[in-house]
């Protein structure tokens, strides 16, 4: 399986040296479920997107810190070629920015959230089970960095995993559309020192639970192999109709 991350911001310049870019976070991730000589990137926020939807068997995009209602041409340029997936029934899965524009691009609404940053570990509970997560647990707790949720649903959307701080925090669309609020991507420790370079943005009292919910586990590795499960259904689905 061939895919394409597409590639929505880069990790601040101080703190790459100690974690990587997003597509190195992602790459690493995926190493224990597909051949990332097969895995492609492209920086979307840079205008770079594939020629051709087929260029990939499947997609997945970056967080960002850029909003999805943001009035910047490549963001317009990334929906537009969302738009093009969904209508080709190509897999894609969204991550965190990616998971709100799908929801925008799909005729949904996302706004900055009155909760306030959603920041460190987030535990929520999944609500339904589909045959791609393998193997089952009935949580899903991932890092999240966020201001932004989505607000209202696309007609296609079904809620899989929630929480009382995000109702909608992963999503599926139909059978080749999957999104998810929090990064699967993300260690531990880059949460914390994002964090820390936030200071003086994100509350303090929101940093102290932030830091402190870093003790939990996270689910991280089950959520990349649901993703690469459900990228692979979508794929069987897709040549067998």
């Amino acid at each position: 399986m061939k895919i394409g991350i597409l590639q929505c911001d880069d990790v601040p310049e101080n703190l790459q040296p100690d974690h990587g870019n997003y597509p190195e976070m992602l790459l690493q991730q995926l190493q224990n479920h597909v051949s990332t000589s097969d895995v492609s990137v492209y920086r979307a926020h840079h205008g770079e997107l594939p020629a051709s939807i087929d260029e990939c068997d499947g997609y997945i995009t970056t967080g960002s810190r850029f909003s999805v209602y943001d009035a910047l041409p490549w963001i317009e340029a990334l929906d537009a070629f969302m738009v093009s997936l969904w209508e080709a029934k190509k897999p894609l899965v969204g991550i965190c920015f990616g998971h709100q524009l799908i929801a925008r691009a799909l005729d949904g609404e996302v706004e900055r959230s009155e909760k306030g940053w959603g920041v460190g570990v987030s535990f929520n509970q999944v609500v339904q089970r589909k045959t791609w997560m393998d193997p089952w647990q009935d949580k899903l707790d991932l890092v999240v960095s966020h201001q932004d949720q989505v607000v209202e649903l696309p007609v296609e959307a079904e809620v899989l995993v929630k929480s009382d701080f995000c109702e909608y925090y992963v999503l599926q669309y139909a059978d080749h559309f999957l999104s998810i609020q929090g990064h699967p991507e993300y260690s531990k420790a880059y949460s914390r020192d994002l964090m820390e370079s936030r200071r003086g943005i994100i509350p303090d009292a929101r940093l102290r639970a932030g830091n402190a919910s870093l003790s939990a586990e996270v689910d991280g590795e089950l959520m990349t192999k649901w993703m690469v499960n459900f990228m692979h259904e979508a794929l069987v689905l897709r040549r067998n109709a």
